[in-house]
């Protein structure tokens, strides 16, 4: 598995269901810029509000088990038995992380992924309120600055990436991009102090003309 995203491969199952795993190398790869994060106006008030309690590898594999389940608009999903186990290995090895959002006791969102050198390969997020997977994304963007990451791998770039500055490279730049980063030290920040986590929280934020037109406020 490591050897594979090594060189910027990433399985997927065809379904829920399905038997077989599949390596993908797409033509245009998804990655979200760390220097380049954009954290709209209200969701920075919600991340660094009380409305979520955000942890780190507390519960993977049920953050694996939400990414997988069906929920509305997504009535099956790329995640099979063998993708759940696979990646609870890796989490056991230390090589897996996941960021959870929590309401009371109640797991509402988040997202894991590969960790190799100073790269994060994202997998996969889900939430079942309101802005739980983005509050999730913003944490996950701040630990990797604390830890010192210098690639965020998405894959692919959806609308609800695109929003916070992911875009697409071709498969040679990220390739060049893999190469380097893979090289570098960097270390996970399960439980980073809190006080770190919410200055570097405020430092991703980048006011635009969109923020004011959203919300003069």
């Amino acid at each position: 598995m490591l050897r594979a995203y090594r060189v910027g491969l990433f399985p997927m199952a065809e379904t829920r269901r399905g038997l077989r795993l599949y390596w993908l190398d797409p033509e245009q790869r998804g990655i979200l810029p760390l220097d380049n994060f954009h954290l709209p106006k209200r969701l920075r008030r919600t991340v660094l509000s009380d409305t979520f309690r955000v942890t780190s590898n507390k519960a993977f594999a049920a953050v694996i088990a939400g990414c997988a389940a069906a929920a509305p608009g997504r009535e099956d999903t790329w995640i099979n038995g063998d993708i759940e186990r696979l990646f609870q290995d890796l989490h056991r090895q230390g090589c897996a992380h996941s960021v959870e959002c929590w309401q009371d006791d109640l797991l509402v969102g988040g997202l894991y992924g590969v960790s190799l050198g100073g790269v994060f390969f994202g997998e996969s997020m889900f939430s079942t309120v309101r802005d739980a997977s983005k509050v999730a994304l913003v944490h996950l963007v701040a630990r990797m600055r604390l830890g010192g990451y210098a690639l965020l791998d998405t894959q692919f770039v959806t609308a609800h990436l695109a929003q916070f500055g992911a875009v697409e490279v071709p498969r040679d730049t990220y390739k060049a991009m893999l190469a380097t980063a893979v090289q570098a030290q960097a270390h996970w920040p399960a439980g980073p102090a809190p006080d770190a986590l919410e200055s570097e929280i405020k430092a991703l934020h980048r006011p635009t003309p969109l923020d004011a037109m959203a919300d003069p406020a």
